[in-house]
Protein backbone atom coordinates (compact mmCIF):
# COMPACT_ATOMS: atom_id res chain seq x y z
CA UNK A 1 0.00 0.00 0.00
CA UNK A 2 1.41 3.41 -0.98
CA UNK A 3 1.71 6.27 1.57
CA UNK A 4 -1.10 8.12 -0.26
CA UNK A 5 -3.36 5.08 -0.01
CA UNK A 6 -2.56 4.80 3.70
CA UNK A 7 -3.92 8.30 4.44
CA UNK A 8 -6.89 8.30 2.05
CA UNK A 9 -9.30 7.95 5.00
CA UNK A 10 -8.12 11.41 6.19
CA UNK A 11 -9.32 13.06 2.98
CA UNK A 12 -12.32 14.77 4.60
CA UNK A 13 -10.41 16.32 7.53
CA UNK A 14 -10.51 20.15 7.18
CA UNK A 15 -7.14 21.92 7.34
CA UNK A 16 -6.64 25.70 7.34
CA UNK A 17 -4.37 26.99 4.57
CA UNK A 18 -2.79 30.43 4.94
CA UNK A 19 -1.80 32.48 1.93
CA UNK A 20 -0.17 35.76 2.84
CA UNK A 21 -0.58 38.20 -0.01
CA UNK A 22 1.05 41.17 1.70
CA UNK A 23 1.74 43.00 4.95
CA UNK A 24 1.56 46.71 5.51
CA UNK A 25 2.45 48.94 8.45
CA UNK A 26 -0.19 51.60 9.14
CA UNK A 27 -0.53 54.25 11.80
CA UNK A 28 -3.31 53.99 14.36
CA UNK A 29 -4.86 57.13 12.88
CA UNK A 30 -4.94 55.55 9.41
CA UNK A 31 -6.54 52.38 10.79
CA UNK A 32 -9.18 54.36 12.70
CA UNK A 33 -10.01 56.25 9.49
CA UNK A 34 -10.90 53.03 7.63
CA UNK A 35 -14.54 52.59 6.71
CA UNK A 36 -16.52 49.87 5.00
CA UNK A 37 -15.39 49.85 1.38
CA UNK A 38 -11.98 51.39 2.15
CA UNK A 39 -9.14 50.09 0.00
CA UNK A 40 -5.69 49.45 1.43
CA UNK A 41 -3.18 49.55 -1.41
CA UNK A 42 -0.57 46.82 -1.33
CA UNK A 43 2.69 46.47 -3.22
CA UNK A 44 1.78 43.10 -4.73
CA UNK A 45 0.29 42.36 -8.11
CA UNK A 46 -0.73 39.47 -10.33
CA UNK A 47 2.19 37.20 -11.09
CA UNK A 48 4.02 37.89 -7.81
CA UNK A 49 5.32 34.81 -5.97
CA UNK A 50 3.82 33.94 -2.58
CA UNK A 51 4.18 31.28 0.12
CA UNK A 52 1.41 28.79 0.94
CA UNK A 53 1.41 27.63 4.57
CA UNK A 54 -0.33 24.88 6.54
CA UNK A 55 0.09 25.02 10.31
CA UNK A 56 2.69 27.75 9.91
CA UNK A 57 4.94 25.59 7.73
CA UNK A 58 5.48 26.42 4.07
CA UNK A 59 4.22 23.53 1.98
CA UNK A 60 4.12 25.15 -1.44
CA UNK A 61 4.80 28.23 -3.52
CA UNK A 62 2.38 29.98 -5.78
CA UNK A 63 1.62 33.12 -7.69
CA UNK A 64 -1.15 35.68 -7.45
CA UNK A 65 -3.71 35.44 -10.25
CA UNK A 66 -6.76 37.50 -11.13
CA UNK A 67 -9.80 35.54 -12.32
CA UNK A 68 -12.55 37.88 -13.47
CA UNK A 69 -12.81 40.19 -10.42
CA UNK A 70 -11.45 37.72 -7.85
CA UNK A 71 -7.92 37.30 -6.56
CA UNK A 72 -6.65 33.74 -6.50
CA UNK A 73 -3.50 31.70 -6.04
CA UNK A 74 -2.00 29.31 -8.59
CA UNK A 75 0.20 26.63 -6.99
CA UNK A 76 3.50 26.54 -8.86
CA UNK A 77 5.57 24.17 -6.70
CA UNK A 78 5.25 21.88 -3.68
CA UNK A 79 8.05 21.75 -1.12
CA UNK A 80 9.62 18.32 -0.87
CA UNK A 81 11.46 17.21 2.25
CA UNK A 82 14.73 15.39 1.73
Amino acid sequence: MTPLEQITHLGDVPIAIDVELARKAMSVADILALEKGSVIKMNRSAGDNIDILVGGAQIASGEIVIIEEAVGVRITDFNEED
